[in-house]
């Protein structure tokens, strides 16, 4: 099968490209000459282009596409992130249907339903919000409505896929962001850690794609986790030991944090300050609560299970240096 994928130079959409392309033929949209060296690294074929730019002959009569990218920066304008992730993804299915593409992938996230609130074992019927105060949410649940939407039974068939914290070998938010503070003596933990969440490790991630390749059902949307339930703090006390790092017991409550990142991102906006703040609302919120998710749907329709634990996926991280 010919794929086509967004965001191969990124962690997810790299990983995905690395495993699909032992049985497929991979072209993948590089914005840069470094992007596309990084795609021939991955074994997959560099293709010049853009998010909403993107022509019918830059799909090379793929068969499916898998898209990855997105604007997941901590910090940016509303056009930056609307631009992106919900006008790049709306181009992308018009020229995708146009180009004779059957399947469309589309990985999303659970932010699309965060709007600052506990979420406890929620699945596929957890409703979006009717507003949220974080452009990613807002903009990422924008555009899995437009994919959806462009469902078309047995013609065009679109699919999301849900992750939860993405982890392991490759990633380049988690762990390094983690890490960057310690050094600079500015972690805290939210609420002591005590929040519970779901993860998703990478490989359990790229599983969940395959098999929505393979099986999913057009319209649907899928979480895909490590089906394990765990503690902000142990999670990240483990990780962090994979390193030999020991982090500090300072905490904040989660309130105070939260009204700290609003006052900051109001004088960032009043100002226009352009660099990224020490803070976001979206980053102090989305910790402070649990969110543990029902990945009942994807055993059932997908066959989907684990092919990782967490325990294993820390081990493995014991070989990750700087």
């Amino acid at each position: 099968m010919k794929i086509f994928i967004t965001g191969a130079s990124g962690f997810i959409g790299g990983a995905i490209a690395k495993q699909l392309k032992e049985k497929h033929e991979i072209y993948a949209m590089a914005r840069s000459e470094g992007s596309a060296e990084k795609i021939r690294q991955l074994g997959a074929t560099p293709v010049q282009c853009s998010l909403k730019h993107v022509k019918k002959e830059d799909l090379h009569n793929c068969d499916l596409i898998v898209h990855a990218a997105a604007y997941v920066e901590a910090w940016g304008t509303r056009q930056q992130y609307w631009e992106i992730n919900v006008e790049g993804t709306q181009q992308l299915t018009e020229v995708a249907k146009e180009a004779g593409v059957k399947k469309f992938i589309h990985i999303s996230s659970e932010a699309t339903l965060f709007y600052g609130q506990p979420m406890d074992n929620i699945d596929e019927t957890y409703p979006y919000p009717k507003r949220t105060p974080y452009l990613y949410s807002e903009t990422k649940a924008e555009a899995e409505k437009i994919v959806i939407a462009a469902n078309l039974p047995g013609v065009f068939e679109t699919i999301s896929i849900r992750p939860r914290m993405v982890w392991g070998p490759g990633d380049r938010t988690v762990l390094p962001e983690v890490k960057k503070m310690i050094a600079a003596g500015s972690f805290m933990w939210v609420n002591n850690g005590a929040a519970l969440t779901s993860t998703t490790h990478i490989y359990n991630l790229v599983k969940g794609v395959e098999l929505a390749i393979e099986k999913g059902k057009g319209g649907e949307i899928y979480f895909i986790t490590d089906d394990e339930i765990v503690t902000f703090k142990k999670f990240l006390t483990d990780m962090l030991a994979t390193q030999n790092i020991v982090p500090p017991n300072k905490s904040i409550p989660g309130w105070l944090l939260s009204f700290m990142a609003y006052v900051i991102e109001k004088t960032w906006r009043l100002f226009g300050i352009k660099k990224e703040p020490p803070i976001t609302r979206f980053a102090a919120d989305i910790i402070a609560v649990n969110c543990t998710i029902n990945i009942g749907k994807a055993k059932r329709e997908l066959g989907y299970k684990p092919v990782i634990s967490i325990a294993e996926g820390m081990e493995e991280m014991k070989n990750i240096k700087d």
